[in-house]
Protein backbone atom coordinates (compact mmCIF):
# COMPACT_ATOMS: atom_id res chain seq x y z
CA UNK A 1 0.00 0.00 0.00
CA UNK A 2 1.04 3.56 -0.56
CA UNK A 3 2.70 5.15 2.47
CA UNK A 4 0.99 8.47 3.19
CA UNK A 5 3.11 9.24 6.28
CA UNK A 6 5.70 11.40 4.42
CA UNK A 7 2.79 13.52 3.23
CA UNK A 8 1.41 13.87 6.76
CA UNK A 9 4.89 14.79 7.99
CA UNK A 10 5.19 17.35 5.17
CA UNK A 11 8.30 15.63 3.85
CA UNK A 12 6.80 15.47 0.36
CA UNK A 13 3.90 17.13 -1.44
CA UNK A 14 0.85 15.44 -2.92
CA UNK A 15 2.25 16.32 -6.36
CA UNK A 16 5.44 14.40 -5.55
CA UNK A 17 3.47 11.45 -4.17
CA UNK A 18 1.24 11.33 -7.26
CA UNK A 19 4.06 11.85 -9.79
CA UNK A 20 4.01 9.14 -12.42
CA UNK A 21 0.87 7.41 -11.15
CA UNK A 22 -1.60 6.41 -13.84
CA UNK A 23 -5.02 4.77 -13.87
CA UNK A 24 -3.61 1.26 -13.46
CA UNK A 25 -1.67 2.40 -10.38
CA UNK A 26 -4.80 4.00 -8.94
CA UNK A 27 -6.74 0.78 -9.56
CA UNK A 28 -4.10 -1.24 -7.72
CA UNK A 29 -4.03 1.23 -4.82
CA UNK A 30 -7.84 1.17 -4.59
CA UNK A 31 -7.89 -2.62 -4.47
CA UNK A 32 -5.18 -2.62 -1.80
CA UNK A 33 -7.08 -0.12 0.34
CA UNK A 34 -10.43 -1.93 0.13
CA UNK A 35 -8.68 -5.25 0.78
CA UNK A 36 -7.01 -3.74 3.87
CA UNK A 37 -10.35 -2.48 5.19
CA UNK A 38 -12.00 -5.83 4.51
CA UNK A 39 -9.15 -7.58 6.35
CA UNK A 40 -9.61 -5.30 9.36
CA UNK A 41 -13.25 -6.34 9.74
CA UNK A 42 -12.66 -10.01 8.84
CA UNK A 43 -13.63 -11.51 12.21
CA UNK A 44 -16.35 -9.03 13.10
CA UNK A 45 -19.92 -9.88 14.01
CA UNK A 46 -23.08 -7.83 13.56
CA UNK A 47 -22.97 -6.41 17.08
CA UNK A 48 -19.47 -5.03 16.39
CA UNK A 49 -20.94 -2.77 13.70
CA UNK A 50 -23.15 -0.85 16.13
CA UNK A 51 -20.79 -1.04 19.12
CA UNK A 52 -20.08 2.49 20.37
CA UNK A 53 -16.36 2.66 21.19
CA UNK A 54 -14.69 4.84 23.76
CA UNK A 55 -13.16 7.68 21.73
CA UNK A 56 -11.89 10.63 23.77
CA UNK A 57 -10.89 12.38 20.52
CA UNK A 58 -14.32 12.16 18.89
CA UNK A 59 -15.05 15.46 17.18
CA UNK A 60 -16.91 15.99 13.91
CA UNK A 61 -16.88 19.65 12.93
CA UNK A 62 -19.14 18.86 9.95
CA UNK A 63 -21.87 17.05 11.94
CA UNK A 64 -25.30 18.19 10.82
CA UNK A 65 -26.79 17.71 14.28
CA UNK A 66 -25.10 19.63 17.10
CA UNK A 67 -25.58 16.63 19.38
CA UNK A 68 -23.43 14.50 17.06
CA UNK A 69 -20.32 16.71 17.16
CA UNK A 70 -18.68 14.69 19.97
CA UNK A 71 -20.31 11.37 19.06
CA UNK A 72 -17.95 8.38 18.97
CA UNK A 73 -18.35 6.72 15.59
CA UNK A 74 -19.43 3.13 15.22
CA UNK A 75 -17.77 0.79 12.74
CA UNK A 76 -20.69 1.26 10.35
CA UNK A 77 -20.35 5.04 10.64
CA UNK A 78 -16.62 4.99 9.81
CA UNK A 79 -17.13 2.66 6.83
CA UNK A 80 -19.85 4.79 5.21
CA UNK A 81 -17.93 8.00 5.90
CA UNK A 82 -14.62 6.77 4.49
CA UNK A 83 -16.20 5.26 1.38
CA UNK A 84 -18.24 8.39 0.66
CA UNK A 85 -15.14 10.58 0.82
CA UNK A 86 -13.13 8.36 -1.50
CA UNK A 87 -15.97 8.08 -3.97
CA UNK A 88 -16.24 11.86 -4.04
CA UNK A 89 -12.51 12.14 -4.74
CA UNK A 90 -12.74 9.52 -7.49
CA UNK A 91 -15.61 11.21 -9.29
CA UNK A 92 -14.04 14.67 -9.08
CA UNK A 93 -10.78 13.18 -10.38
CA UNK A 94 -12.66 11.80 -13.40
CA UNK A 95 -13.97 15.27 -14.17
CA UNK A 96 -10.47 16.73 -13.95
CA UNK A 97 -9.10 13.95 -16.20
CA UNK A 98 -11.78 14.81 -18.75
CA UNK A 99 -10.69 18.45 -18.78
CA UNK A 100 -13.72 19.77 -16.88
CA UNK A 101 -12.97 23.06 -15.15
CA UNK A 102 -13.31 22.69 -11.40
CA UNK A 103 -15.03 25.06 -9.08
CA UNK A 104 -15.16 24.60 -5.34
CA UNK A 105 -18.01 22.15 -4.93
CA UNK A 106 -18.93 18.78 -3.54
CA UNK A 107 -19.92 15.55 -5.26
CA UNK A 108 -20.79 13.53 -2.20
CA UNK A 109 -23.42 11.15 -0.93
CA UNK A 110 -23.00 9.30 2.35
CA UNK A 111 -25.20 6.33 3.17
CA UNK A 112 -26.97 7.11 6.46
CA UNK A 113 -24.75 5.36 9.00
CA UNK A 114 -27.67 4.55 11.26
CA UNK A 115 -28.92 2.10 8.62
CA UNK A 116 -25.68 0.11 8.60
CA UNK A 117 -26.18 -2.41 11.37
CA UNK A 118 -24.63 -5.67 10.11
CA UNK A 119 -21.16 -6.76 9.09
CA UNK A 120 -22.61 -7.92 5.77
CA UNK A 121 -23.71 -4.33 5.10
CA UNK A 122 -20.20 -3.06 5.89
CA UNK A 123 -18.64 -5.60 3.54
CA UNK A 124 -21.21 -4.79 0.84
CA UNK A 125 -20.58 -1.03 1.22
CA UNK A 126 -16.82 -1.55 0.82
CA UNK A 127 -17.27 -3.70 -2.30
CA UNK A 128 -19.81 -1.27 -3.76
CA UNK A 129 -17.33 1.55 -3.15
CA UNK A 130 -14.54 -0.44 -4.81
CA UNK A 131 -16.74 -1.00 -7.88
CA UNK A 132 -17.72 2.67 -8.08
CA UNK A 133 -14.17 3.95 -7.67
CA UNK A 134 -12.76 1.56 -10.26
CA UNK A 135 -15.61 2.46 -12.63
CA UNK A 136 -14.73 6.14 -12.23
CA UNK A 137 -11.26 5.38 -13.58
CA UNK A 138 -12.90 3.94 -16.72
CA UNK A 139 -14.39 7.41 -17.24
CA UNK A 140 -10.91 8.86 -17.79
CA UNK A 141 -10.09 9.46 -21.45
CA UNK A 142 -7.26 7.50 -23.08
CA UNK A 143 -5.13 10.62 -22.73
CA UNK A 144 -6.27 12.24 -19.46
CA UNK A 145 -5.75 15.97 -19.04
CA UNK A 146 -3.10 15.95 -16.33
CA UNK A 147 -2.52 19.67 -16.77
CA UNK A 148 -6.06 20.49 -15.64
CA UNK A 149 -5.60 21.77 -12.09
CA UNK A 150 -7.69 23.49 -9.48
CA UNK A 151 -6.47 25.35 -6.42
CA UNK A 152 -7.04 23.40 -3.20
CA UNK A 153 -8.83 25.76 -0.81
CA UNK A 154 -7.03 24.59 2.36
CA UNK A 155 -3.46 24.05 1.21
CA UNK A 156 -3.35 26.42 -1.75
CA UNK A 157 -1.66 23.72 -3.86
CA UNK A 158 -2.61 22.92 -7.43
CA UNK A 159 -4.45 19.58 -7.71
CA UNK A 160 -4.86 17.45 -10.84
CA UNK A 161 -6.78 14.19 -11.43
CA UNK A 162 -4.33 11.65 -9.95
CA UNK A 163 -3.76 13.90 -6.95
CA UNK A 164 -7.52 14.31 -6.37
CA UNK A 165 -8.00 10.54 -6.52
CA UNK A 166 -5.15 10.04 -4.04
CA UNK A 167 -6.76 12.45 -1.58
CA UNK A 168 -9.58 9.92 -1.27
CA UNK A 169 -7.17 7.08 -0.55
CA UNK A 170 -5.32 9.29 1.92
CA UNK A 171 -8.63 9.86 3.70
CA UNK A 172 -9.27 6.11 3.79
CA UNK A 173 -5.79 5.61 5.21
CA UNK A 174 -6.51 8.12 7.98
CA UNK A 175 -9.38 5.89 9.19
CA UNK A 176 -7.55 2.52 9.19
CA UNK A 177 -6.32 2.86 12.78
CA UNK A 178 -9.77 4.00 13.87
CA UNK A 179 -11.36 0.91 12.31
CA UNK A 180 -8.76 -1.34 13.95
CA UNK A 181 -9.35 0.29 17.34
CA UNK A 182 -13.14 -0.09 17.12
CA UNK A 183 -12.71 -3.76 16.18
CA UNK A 184 -10.26 -4.23 19.07
CA UNK A 185 -12.57 -2.60 21.61
CA UNK A 186 -15.59 -4.58 20.40
CA UNK A 187 -13.68 -7.88 20.61
CA UNK A 188 -12.44 -7.02 24.12
CA UNK A 189 -15.96 -6.12 25.26
CA UNK A 190 -17.27 -9.41 23.88
CA UNK A 191 -14.55 -11.36 25.74
CA UNK A 192 -15.49 -9.57 28.96
CA UNK A 193 -19.15 -10.37 28.40
CA UNK A 194 -20.10 -6.70 28.06
CA UNK A 195 -23.26 -6.18 25.96
CA UNK A 196 -22.23 -4.42 22.75
CA UNK A 197 -25.53 -2.68 22.16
Amino acid sequence: MLDFSPLALRQISMAELAAGLDQSDLRKLTDEMIDAMQALIEGCEDEDVVFVPHDPHAYDEFALDEGDVDLAWTLGHVIVHATASSEEAAFLAAELARGVSMRVRRSRYEVPWERVTTIAQCRQRLEESRRMRLASLDMWPDEPDLDNFYLHRQSGQKINAPMRFLFGLKHDDSHLEQIAEIVRQAAAARLEGVPLQ
